[in-house]
């Protein structure tokens, strides 16, 4: 996410990626990605950009106008909340060394964050969210379907249009809103789209415990233009890096305010995940073969991917999971074992799990366990 918008950034103004990882920043300032992200190695690679990385962020920050924070805010179940921990402690080393930069915050964060972050600081603090599919932020950032920015002032509009500006659509949309609306923004983004993800899981597993064919069922029920057809193709349920963290940090927003739906997404992503490691077992293996961790292709990232719930349910019933997964260069993983080769792979296991199809499965479809039904990703 940082780095695309470094990218978009930096075809019409100076920008300087700061990370964490010497490797990272190398390979950035070689113009190469180190994520997979689609288009994004082009990108760098042949665009005039203005665009360098480094290891040192104070210096950084201090000769900046606006720092664009992106730092992972994963869920803590312990205390029902984001940790900002990283976002909390640039914003104090911006406040510290750069007196006139602007801290835009990208990373998702509760809904009052960035109020609190500016009533501390007494700095504005703005909140400007993505809305990024795992594997295309460099497209989505390029192609944005909206830009919001948690503020109504100057820099705030400002900065939206340096977005807009590092863009190919110069009539993105444009929202400006308070910090704490910006952030509802988010949260209630990505929790529909998890509820429209559980919802047509429910349906596929209502039409598997009747029989019924599920994509004849999605095809009428899609045809419904308020409803329409995108978004719809079962899977083992909603994972990736966003959505299951931001349902459960909307819930805990929730604490205070009487509600049902919210808790339910919730739930029902568990309960799918049950439904799907029963079928599984059902087919009495001896030995699975999980094809891919991660979300989609062209992703590198397996983060809370659906599949590991699935794993770990297969493995507290004693079932032997062996991994086939490109991305990693290791023979185990997790305690469970990897293997490189797709052909041996194929044939050291009984049932092979899919989250999606691929037609390099096509010859041993027999064996394929999957609720893809439209063969896409999403």
């Amino acid at each position: 996410m940082g780095l695309a918008n470094a990218a978009i950034l930096a075809r019409h103004n100076h920008v300087t990626a700061v990370d964490i990882v010497e490797e990272r920043v190398d390979v950035v300032n070689r113009r190469q990605s180190p994520f997979a992200d689609d288009g994004l190695a082009g990108f760098l690679a042949s665009e005039e950009l203005d665009l360098r990385a480094t290891l040192d962020a104070e210096a950084t920050y201090a000769r900046s106008d606006y720092v664009v924070i992106a730092t992972p805010t994963d869920y803590d179940p312990a205390t029902l909340a984001f940790d900002t921990r990283s976002v909390e402690s640039v914003i104090r080393l911006v406040v510290d060394v750069a007196p006139d930069a602007v801290p835009v915050v990208k990373s998702t964060v509760p809904v009052g964050f960035c109020e609190r972050m500016t009533q501390e600081h007494g700095r504005q603090v703005l909140f400007s969210p993505e809305f990024l599919r795992e594997g295309h932020a460099l497209h989505d950032n390029l192609h944005p379907s909206r830009i919001i920015v948690g503020d109504a002032g100057p820099e705030a509009k400002t900065f939206a249009d340096l977005l807009v500006g590092g863009s190919d659509r110069p009539d993105t949309p444009v929202l400006m809103v308070r910090s704490t609306e910006a952030e509802a923004i988010k949260l209630f983004s990505n929790t529909y789209l998890a509820m429209r993800v559980a919802y047509f899981n429910e349906l596929d597993t209502f039409a598997v415990q009747h029989g019924l064919n599920t994509r004849s069922i999605i095809d009428g029920v899609s045809l419904e233009p308020r409803i329409g057809a995108g978004y719809n193709n079962p899977s083992f349920g909603y994972g990736g890096y966003c959505l299951p963290k931001d349902t459960r940090q909307l819930l805990a927003n929730y604490d205070d305010v009487p509600q049902r739906l919210i808790e339910a997404i919730v739930d029902s992503n568990s309960t799918r995940k049950d439904f799907i490691a029963t079928r599984v077992l059902a087919l009495e293996p001896k030995r699975v073969g999980i094809y891919r961790l991660v979300m989609k292709d062209g992703s590198d990232n397996f983060r809370a991917s659906s599949i590991l719930g699935i794993i770990n349910r297969l493995r507290a019933q004693d079932i032997e999971v062996v991994v086939y997964e490109p991305a990693l260069d290791v023979d185990e993983y997790d305690g469970l074992r990897v293997v490189a080769d797709l052909d041996e792979f194929k044939g050291h296991v009984d049932v092979i799990v899919a989250n999606r199809q691929t037609p390099e499965l096509a010859d041993v479809a027999d064996k394929v366990y999957t609720r893809d039904i439209f063969h896409i990703d999403e």
